[in-house]
Order: C-alpha cells, then structure tokens, then sequence
C-alpha cells in the first residue's frame, strides 16, 4: 500500500491560498490534483456534489475537510492534495465549521489509499503533529512532516477471536469513514478490546446489508440521517479524529 508521502507531492501542496467559500476550496483542491495527473476536471464536480447530495460529512474534525467522491472514469490514480486556506470558509458543520484544511483524496479503488488516510488520521489525532501541519511554513516542510516514520504500537496476539463487529460509514465507504476506523481501532487497542471487536469501513448501501453483522454504527451526524431505521445503535460522531470522543461513544455502546 501506499504511503502518505507517496500520494501528495510537493505540487500537490498549496498554502495560505484564499477562497470565498466551500466550493471555490475544493475547486482549488481538486484542481491540484488535475495539475499533478492524478484526475480530470470531472472528479472536481463530482466532490462538490457529494456535498450537495449528502450535506458537509466530510468536515470530520474542527477545521478539517475531507474532499472526495466515488471513485470514477474521472480518477486517473490515488492521489491527495493538501490546500491550507487563507482564511476558513463555512461549509455547513454544526460543529466543526469553519474549515482552514482542505485535503482532497481521489481513489481508483478500495485499498490503495488505506494505509495513507489510517496514517493521517493518526497524525492529525496527536494536537503537536496537527499544529505542525497547520503551521508549516512551505509545502516542503509540510511533506517532510508526513515522511516522518510512525511509531505504532505492537500488534496484538490474534489468539482470542473476534466476537463483535463494529461499522463506520460515509457516503462511499473510502475517506471519512477509514478515518472514523483508525481512530475507533486505536481506541479499542488502549482498552485491550482490538482482538474482540473488529470495525468495517463501508458506504451506506453496505451498511444496510451488513447491519445484522454489527453490534453498532458509527458515522457523521449527516450520514446517519439517510440510513432510516437500522437494527443496532447508530451512533454520530463529530469528530472523527477525537479519541476522547470515540471512547465515550464505545462506553454508551457496552455500557462501560
């Protein structure tokens, strides 16, 4: 799998760019990615009417903006572009707005780009990390920042079977809701619970046949509101990047 630092390129960077609102920042975003190869205008429309269709999901930590649509005949190869904004725009959070981070994803398919978001979601969960990225003076720095090796923590024995499934879900099953995953899998590793419960990223169609597998779904407050009536707990998450809150999500769930 690809690393972060192998999808965003330097010219795939901009900072302090100015941007009257949420759609000129993803114009902006997406037109990196049509400058460096990774995609064709197309996939630019496409991401703006994600959020038309399903409202501002991708707004899934404060300030933060995951651009992204289904993949499509529009997406040449995975690819991300990073675009720090002059000055924030609203894009319609409740909670999260206003947006300063724009980074826009285009994925050819399911797997490449996992690793790259788990490792993002990561970075921007550790408050010195995010504000370094934020606060990077050149896209040099920034992508030094991202080539930065992980420290992860040692695998868990798989002796114990896995008991319970937990969903996380967006609109297409490849951006917000991988990272919704590594942050609630970091969060079940703390609790030494990684071996008993295993946590799915899809889309909403999936989410529907797959419900009955799950003990619980968790997702944006957005995406929730399209799913109707489920089986299990759907349970909305504004911040996908917060251990704090997906710990107290878990805790609600089992009762802890």
């Amino acid at each position: 799998m690809a690393a972060l630092s192998d999808l965003l390129p330097v010219a795939a960077v901009r900072l302090d760019v100015p941007a009257p609102d949420w759609r000129a920042s993803i114009r902006v975003a997406g037109g990196l990615l049509v400058a460096t190869g990774a995609t064709t205008a197309a996939y630019t429309t496409e991401m703006i009417g994600n959020v038309v269709e399903n409202g501002p999901y991708i707004v899934i930590a404060p300030g933060f903006a995951l651009a992204h649509a289904r993949s499509s005949p529009a997406v040449l190869r995975t690819a991300l572009s990073w675009v720090r904004l002059a000055r924030p725009v609203e894009f319609g959070h409740e909670s999260n707005d206003p947006v300063s981070l724009v980074v826009a994803l285009a994925a050819r398919d399911q797997g490449a780009h996992t690793a790259a978001l788990a490792a993002l979601a990561r970075l921007l969960a550790d408050p010195d990390i995010a504000r370094a990225l934020r606060e990077a003076p050149d896209p040099a720095s920034l992508r030094a920042l991202l080539a930065a090796p992980e420290v992860r923590s040692p695998a868990e024995s798989a002796e114990v079977p896995v008991v319970h499934k937990i969903l996380t879900v967006c609109g297409n099953g490849l951006g917000t809701s991988l990272f919704l995953k590594t942050t609630l899998e970091r969060v079940l590793a703390q609790w030494g619970w990684a071996r008993h419960v295993t946590v799915e990223a899809t889309d909403t169609i999936s989410a529907r046949g797959k419900a009955a597998e799950a003990v619980a779904i968790l997702t944006s407050r957005e995406i929730a509101g399209t799913l109707g009536e489920m089986d299990v707990p759907v349970v909305a998450v504004e911040d996908f990047t917060s251990a704090s809150e997906v710990d107290r999500v878990l805790r609600d769930i089992y009762d802890v």
